[in-house]
C-alpha cells in the first residue's frame, strides 16, 4: 500500500539518473552516498548549489555528547545523546566560467547526468553551462583510507575560448541537521598553507560529560592543468585559487586530492598534522590520477569477488542487492575493532549515527560469510570492550549485570527516549545471540570460552535481576518493556523479550559446563536461580489459535490487518498521532516473528505457519529491519508470492523510498536483509547445531540467481537455476546437507548437483 518514489534508473551496476531532482535532491544525496570505512560523505555536489539539500561528511567513531532534553527527567535517564556530526566540507570548490559563478540550481544547466558506480566504488556526475562541458568523478579511497580524490574535466563545447577559475576549499562552518538551537560542533585551531595546497585544524567543542573532543585534520593538494593565483583563510575556512584559460578545442583536468586525519590515531594536535603531511608525501603526492584510481578499482574488484549475488531475470532485483552490499562495505570492513555499523552510516545524522542492536542481530551472519573470520570477530571485541559500560548502564537501572546500550558510540547508553533506554531490553539478548551465531557458524569455541562467557554471565545477570515471579501464577515474568514492534510500549510479557530472557540464561549455563570459569564466580545457588527461571518462565500462548502472543493483552485490541487501511494511512509514524498507534494491532515490525527466526530449531513448521498467518497481514514494515525476517520465514513456509514481495521490499527499501524517510540517509544495517532473504530465505540456508544445508528455490520471475559463502575455511558457490549447484572453491573438505541428502564435496569430488526441489 506504500507508495515507492523511484528517481534513479534501474540498472545492474549503477544508481544513475539524467535528472537533477531539485525537489527530491536529498533523497538523490542519500542514494549517491559514498564511504570507505574510515570516512564518507552525501552525494552532494563540490560545486554550489543553492537549493534545498543536505550537505554531510562524516568520520567513523567521530561524535559529540550533546546534553539529553527530554520535558520531564526520570532517574537513569542517559545525561548525553550521542550524535554522529557533520565533520567538514572538504569537496566545496567555487567554479566560475567567464567570471560568473556556477549555480547547479541554475536553470540554465543542461544535460545533467550522474551515476554511482557499484564495481568500482566511483561517483559522477556531469552537465553543461555556457559552453562548457563539466564532468565531475570522486571517490573515497579503499585503499588509503584517509583520502577522498575529486577530479574535473571541463571541455570546450562552443568554439569560443573561456577563463576557468577554481576556489577550493575545506570549509569548516557546518552545521548539524539535528543541532539543538542550531549550535556548531566545531572550533578551528589551526589553518595554513603550504606550496601545493592548505589544511585545516579542527576540534569539536567542549562538553561536560568527560567524553574526548576529537581533532580532525584535512589537507588538500592538487594536480591538474591549472595555476595557482592565491590562497587565502577566512575564520573557518582555507581557499586554494586556480586559473585557466579554456581554449576553442581544448580540455582542461583539475583534481583535489583530500587528506583526513583525525586523533583516534593520533595523539595531539601536532601529531595529527604530523600524520596527515606523512600520508600525503608518502602515499598520495607520489601518485597520479590513473594509479590512484586503478588501486580503487582493485580494492573493490577483490571485495565484489565473493560478496557479488548474481540474479538473472530481474534487473531491479540485482540492482537492490548491490546497492545494499555496496553501501554496507561502504561502510564497514571490519578493519578497526574499535567501530560498528552506524544504522546510517555515512549518509546522515538521524538516530545519532551510533551503534544498535541492528549489527547483531542482522549484520554478523552476512559478514560471517562474506568476509574474513575477523570482521565478525571485531565486532564481538567492540562490544567485550565496552562490558564495564554495559554494567554501568544496568547500575543506572538499579539492575545487575550488564546492559548493552541501545544506542551508543562507547558503550554508554545515550538514547533520550524512555521507552527505548528503559524498556527496549531485548537488545540485551541480541549481543549474546551474536556470540552464539559466531560460535555455531565458525566452529571457533576461543571467543566464547574466554571473552563471550565474561560478556554472556553478566548478561544472563541482567536477566535474572530484570525478571520478577508472579505468586499467583508460581511463574517468573518480564513487565514494562518495548519488543521489537516499537508501536507498542510498556507491555507486559513481551513474548520475544521472555523468550531470549529465557535464552540466553540456559545458553550461558551450558558455555559455563563446557567452559568452567571460576574468575567469573559463577556460584551454585547462581546456577540454581537460572534454571528455575527458564523452567518457570511465563510464555504467553493462545489455545484457540494455536499462536504465541505477542504481549498479556494483544489480543483484546481490535485486531484487523493492515489490507483494512486506507492509502493514506500509511505510513502509520507521518500519518497518526503515537496515542493512536499504541492504541492500534498495526505491527511495526516482526516481534514474535523475530524470535520464532532467531530460534527457528525450536518450533514446527506448523508452529511457524500460524504465528506468520496471524501476525504479517497486521505488519505495516514500518522498521527497514522487518522486511527480511518475513521473506526468510515465507520461503521456509512455501509463500514465494510473499517471499518475493519482502525481499524486493527489503532489497529496494531506499532505492524506492518505500517508507518516505531515504532523504534522511540510508538504511545501512537493515541492507544485510536483501541478502538473507536471498541466502536464507530462497537458498534457506541454514546452520542449526553447526551443520550446513540448503533447500532452495528459484523465484518464478528469475532465470537464477548465484553466491559464496565462507564456511569453516572452505568457500562455497551455489547457483540456482532449475538446478542446484554447489561448488566447493576453496578448502580440503566440507559435509552439507541438500535437501534431504547428505552431500561431501572435497577436491576430487568439488561439484554438486541436483534438481531444483531435490
Amino acid at each position: 500500500m506504500n507508495q515507492i518514489k523511484r528517481i534513479m534508473a534501474v540498472d545492474p551496476w549503477e544508481i544513475k539518473s539524467d535528472t537533477l531532482e531539485v525537489d527530491h535532491r536529498r533523497l538523490q544525496e542519500s542514494l549517491t552516498a559514498i564511504g570507505n570505512g574510515y570516512m564518507g560523505m552525501r552525494g552532494n555536489f563540490s560545486e554550489t548549489y543553492s537549493g534545498d539539500h543536505h550537505q554531510g561528511f562524516y568520520l567513523a567513531g567521530v561524535w559529540y555528547p550533546d546534553k539529553t532534553r527530554v520535558g520531564w527527567w526520570k532517574n537513569g535517564y542517559p545525561e548525553y545523546f550521542g550524535k554522529a556530526i557533520n565533520a567538514l566540507n572538504i569537496a566545496r570548490i567555487h567554479l566560475f566560467i567567464d567570471g560568473n559563478e556556477v549555480d547547479l540550481a541554475d536553470k540554465h544547466i543542461t544535460d545533467f547526468s550522474i551515476s554511482l558506480d557499484m564495481a568500482k566504488g566511483i561517483l559522477s556526475y556531469g552537465y553543461q553551462i555556457a559552453g562548457v562541458g563539466v564532468s565531475a568523478e570522486r571517490f573515497f579511497s579503499v585503499d588509503t583510507r584517509e583520502l577522498a580524490v575529486f577530479a574535473f574535466r571541463f571541455e570546450n563545447l562552443d568554439g569560443r575560448n573561456h577563463q576557468i577559475r577554481i576556489g577550493s576549499v575545506i570549509d569548516a562552518d557546518v552545521k548539524n541537521e539535528d543541532a539543538n538551537y542550531d549550535e556548531q560542533f566545531w572550533h578551528v585551531l589551526e589553518k595554513g598553507h603550504q606550496e601545493n595546497g592548505s589544511f585545516i585544524a579542527t576540534q569539536t567543542i567542549e562538553n561536560p560529560f568527560g567524553i574526548e573532543q576529537f581533532t580532525v585534520v584535512a589537507s588538500q593538494t592538487f594536480a591538474g592543468d591549472f595555476d595557482q593565483v592565491n590562497q587565502t583563510t577566512a575564520e573557518k575556512s582555507v581557499t586554494d585559487t586556480f586559473e585557466n584559460d579554456l581554449p576553442a578545442d581544448g580540455i582542461l583536468t583539475f583534481e583535489k586530492r583530500v587528506v583526513v586525519t583525525t586523533s583516534r590515531d593520533y595523539e595531539g594536535l601536532s601529531a595529527v598534522i604530523s600524520g596527515n603531511e606523512a600520508i600525503v608525501k608518502e602515499q598520495v603526492s607520489q601518485q597520479d590520477y590513473a594509479s590512484l584510481y586503478q588501486a580503487q578499482v582493485a580494492v573493490w574488484a577483490k571485495r565484489w569477488e565473493i560478496s557479488d549475488v548474481v540474479i538473472s531475470g530481474s534487473d531491479e532485483a540485482q540492482q537492490g542487492i548491490r546497492f545494499n552490499l555496496f553501501q554496507l562495505f561502504s561502510t564497514y570492513y571490519g578493519e578497526d575493532d574499535r567501530l560498528n555499523i552506524g544504522p546510517k552510516g555515512f549518509t546522515g545524522e538521524k538516530y545519532g549515527g551510533a551503534t544498535y542492536w541492528d549489527t547483531e542481530a542482522y549484520a554478523v551472519p552476512l559478514y560471517l560469510s562474506l568476509a574474513d573470520q575477523t570482521v565478525t570477530k571485531n565486532l564481538l571485541t567492540y562490544r567485550h570492550k565496552q562490558l564495564p559500560q554495559a554494567k554501568h548502564n544496568a547500575q543506572q537501572q538499579g539492575l545487575k549485570g550488564a546492559l548493552y546500550p541501545m544506542v551508543t558510540f562507547n558503550g554508554v547508553e545515550c538514547h533520550n527516549e524512555w521507552e527505548i533506554t528503559f524498556e527496549e531490553i531485548h537488545r540485551n539478548g541480541a549481543i549474546a545471540y551474536a556470540i552464539y551465531t559466531y560460535t555455531n557458524y565458525s566452529g571457533d569455541d576461543r571467543y566464547l570460552a574466554k571473552e563471550g562467557l565474561e560478556v554472556l554471565v553478566e548478561i544472563a545477570r541482567f536477566w535474572a535481576d530484570r525478571v520478577h515471579y508472579s505468586a499467583r501464577h508460581g511463574l517468573y515474568m518480564i513487565h514494562g518493556v518495548t519488543g521489537p514492534n516499537e508501536y507498542e510500549n510498556n507491555s507486559n510479557n513481551n513474548w520475544y523479550t521472555n523468550q531470549l530472557a529465557s535464552w540466553v540464561l540456559t545458553y550461558t549455563a551450558e558455555s559455563l559446563a563446557k567452559y568452567p570459569r571460576a574468575d567469573l564466580a559463577v556460584s551454585y545457588t547462581e546456577l540454581a536461580k537460572w534454571a528455575d527461571i527458564v523452567d518457570k518462565m511465563y510464555f504467553p500462548y493462545d489455545e484457540t489459535s494455536g499462536i504465541f502472543v505477542q504481549h498479556d493483552g494483544y489480543l483484546d485490541k481490535d485486531i484487523r490487518p493492515v489490507s483494512a487501511l486506507a492509502a493514506t494511512d500509511l505510513p502509520l509514524n507521518q500519518n497518526w498521532s503515537w496515542d493512536k498507534i499504541l492504541r492500534s494491532p498495526f505491527i511495526k515490525q516482526a516481534d514474535v516473528l523475530q524470535g520464532i527466526y532467531f530460534f527457528g530449531n525450536k518450533f514446527t513448521l506448523e508452529e511457524k505457519r500460524r504465528n506468520f498467518d496471524f501476525y504479517e497481514p497486521m505488519t505495516v514494515h514500518e522498521s527497514s529491519l522487518s522486511p527480511s525476517v518475513h521473506a526468510i520465514l515465507a520461503a521456509e513456509l512455501g509463500k514465494e508470492r510473499k517471499a518475493v514481495e519482502m525481499y524486493g521490499r527489503t532489497a529496494r527499501l531506499d532505492l524506492d523510498n518505500y517508507n518516505n524517510d531515504t532523504q534522511d540517509g540510508l538504511h545501512i544495517t537493515s541492507m544485510t536483509g536483501s541478502w538473507l532473504a536471498i541466502v536464507q530465505g530462497f537458498a534457506q540456508m541454514k546452520t542449526w547445531d553447526g551443520k550446513l544445508s540448503f533447500a532452495p528455490f528459484l523465484p518464478s520471475d528469475w532465470t537464477g540467481y548465484a553466491f559464496h559463502i565462507n564456511y569453516r575455511g572452505c568457500l562455497l558457490k551455489i547457483a540456482v537455476t532449475d538446478k542446484v549447484e554447489v561448488s566447493l572453491l576453496s578448502g580440503d573438505s566440507i559435509s552439507l546437507q541438500v535437501y534431504d541428502q547428505v552431500v561431501t564435496l572435497n577436491n576430487a569430488q568439488p561439484i554438486y548437483q541436483v534438481k531444483v526441489g531435490g
